[in-house]
């Protein structure tokens, strides 16, 4: 099919102001919910990401789910047994239906699954690790595993489940290839059984969804309908928020926290996010895409990208651009969790410039060099102005950085090419376990998911042949063991520079409550909006 032609942003803005207009006339209950970007596709194997998800999230379940407190509870399934070491057995939970009235059975279960587990899916690691799912009965599910998986549980809690009928009648078995601009029927519609229904995707504009009165489950809040409508000025969504045009900001920028704190009506939620912000830098190419160096890559020289790590003020990006809201870490886990807390891991490479230069003169490069900095301008706190930051503090190393910066919908489908030398990423989630970085981001490219998402295509064997033993290794200490060797030896490589946890700043209507979770997800069925 045909790809859309992305709206301008400025546009963009002036529709979502027309789209406030109508949704401020909206009935009481209604949750009008604004942030920067858009949701990248309905399709809930296609993109790994974050807003996506949580957008998705609001129709498609999963057999297991998240409590208040990102534990694992009961959705699709009741309950659950590792019948063997290889072996899952999963009892369905009975009587529930899709939104459009077909009936939820094993069938679905496992033709999602192997749906997840294609190569156009960004799930197909997590679904691919879960092994091989088969229908003992309508309501019986099991997994036959090809190897010991530590964190089952955590991969089945991130598989959406479809309709195998409704995506067989609209011909979306496979998921969409959202990189090369695919569009399928699964773009703009969707059928799942979760607590929303979705009513109208209009991509730039505006979404919505309406209550689904037939959900198996109890709603804890009392929305009836919602409005998701992307704003990407910064103070556009903050005026809506204020004046009432919105009742919730997903991403307020941090410079406008303080302001916000003060308003009358309005209160800000915050808490750590468990993410990771990093910069990724192309090791694999003999010669950058995108640099002025011809006939060598600079950064297959560790002391080049040592150099830029430590000519890094990460501290001062953290009180003056991030306005407190980021925890600065060396280490390449979503959460201190995952590195056990370790001190050393987490330790951070020192700011030293005059260490950078040298670093810089021994590599060749003491004139520095040109390259483009690839970045998205509306997925991550102030993902724009950091790429900005890091030119300028680059450009004490005489290193030119042409920053690239632009939304989510470009910015994605370009890194997933390999169509770059030098980029911002971040990764992080509900899972605080090492696993959620190890296999998809940062082991050596190959099948089933494995690299997917190593887009610097680091290959380091060492690294590699550590962090396939810890995904296969159900001894608590001795994973933990191979788990902490395999950050050591990243770290000291310098395969990606990491800079900061997010702290996610939320802001609402006084009178909307909306529970804060470290993975940024929006659960609708929690929302309460009063009077």
């Amino acid at each position: 099919m045909r790809a859309m032609t992305p709206i301008p942003r400025v546009l963009q803005t002036c529709i979502a102001v027309a789209a406030l207009a109508m949704a401020a006339a909206a009935p009481a209950q209604t949750f009008r919910w604004a942030s920067q970007g858009d949701p990248q596709t309905m399709d809930p194997h296609s993109q790994n990401e974050g807003l996506t998800n949580s957008m998705n999230q609001q129709v498609y379940e999963r057999l297991v789910a998240r409590n208040r407190k990102l534990e694992l509870v009961p959705a699709l399934a009741t309950e659950w047994q590792q019948v063997s070491p290889l072996l899952w057995r999963f009892k369905l939970r009975a009587g529930v239906k899709f939104h459009d009235g077909a009936p939820f059975t094993a069938d679905d279960v496992v033709f999602s699954v192997k749906r997840a587990q294609e190569i156009t899916s960004q799930f197909s690691t997590y679904a691919n690790a879960v092994g091989e799912p088969r229908k003992v009965d309508e309501l019986t599910v099991e997994f036959q595993l090809r190897g010991a998986n530590p964190v089952f549980l955590q991969h089945i809690e991130l598989l959406s489940i479809m309709n195998k009928a409704w995506s067989e009648k609209h011909r979306v078995t496979k998921p969409l290839d959202y990189k090369n601009k695919e569009e399928t029927h699964a773009s703009l519609n969707a059928n799942g059984t979760g607590p929303f229904i979705l009513v109208n995707r209009a991509p730039g504009i505006k979404t919505t969804y309406r209550r689904n009165g037939a959900w198996w489950n109890q709603h804890e809040g009392n929305v009836q309908e919602v409005v998701y409508t992307p704003i990407a000025n910064d103070a556009t969504r903050l005026a809506a928020l204020i004046s009432g045009e919105i009742d919730f900001v997903h991403d307020p920028a941090p410079r406008d926290l303080a302001r916000l704190r003060s308003v009358a009506g309005i209160k800000v939620l915050d808490g750590p996010e468990n993410r990771i912000v990093f910069i990724g830098l192309d090791q694999s190419r003999d010669e950058l895409l995108y640099s002025s160096v011809k006939g060598r890559n600079p950064f297959k020289d560790l002391r080049v990208r040592k150099a830029l790590y430590q000519a890094i003020d990460v501290e001062t990006m953290k009180t003056k651009l991030m306005n407190g809201m980021s925890a600065p870490t060396g280490s390449m886990t979503p959460s201190p969790l995952a590195s056990f807390n370790d001190p050393e891991i987490e330790r951070r490479l020192p700011y030293d410039l005059a260490a950078a230069r040298k670093l810089m003169a021994d590599a060749g490069y003491a004139d520095g060099f040109e390259v483009t900095l690839d970045c998205p301008n509306n997925r991550y706190v102030n993902d724009e102005e950091i790429c900005v930051a890091l030119a300028s503090m680059w450009a004490q190393l005489k290193v030119k950085l042409r920053v690239n910066a632009m939304p989510r919908t470009l910015y994605f489908p370009k890194v997933e090419k390999l169509d770059t030398s030098l980029f911002m990423y971040g990764w992080g989630g509900a899972i605080t376990d090492a696993e959620t970085l190890f296999t998809p981001v940062m082991r050596n490219r190959g099948e089933k998911g494995v690299g997917l998402y190593n887009y610097s295509q680091v290959r380091n064997d060492k690294f590699d042949a550590l962090a396939a033993q810890s995904s296969a290794e159900t001894d608590p200490k001795k994973r933990e063991q191979l788990i902490r060797a395999a950050l050591t030896e990243w770290k000291e490589q310098v395969h990606t520079i990491p800079l900061h946890r997010q702290v996610i700043p939320w802001a609402a209507r006084s009178n909307v409550d909306v529970p804060h979770r470290a993975d940024n997800f929006v659960t609708v069925q929690w929302v309460t909006i009063g009077k």
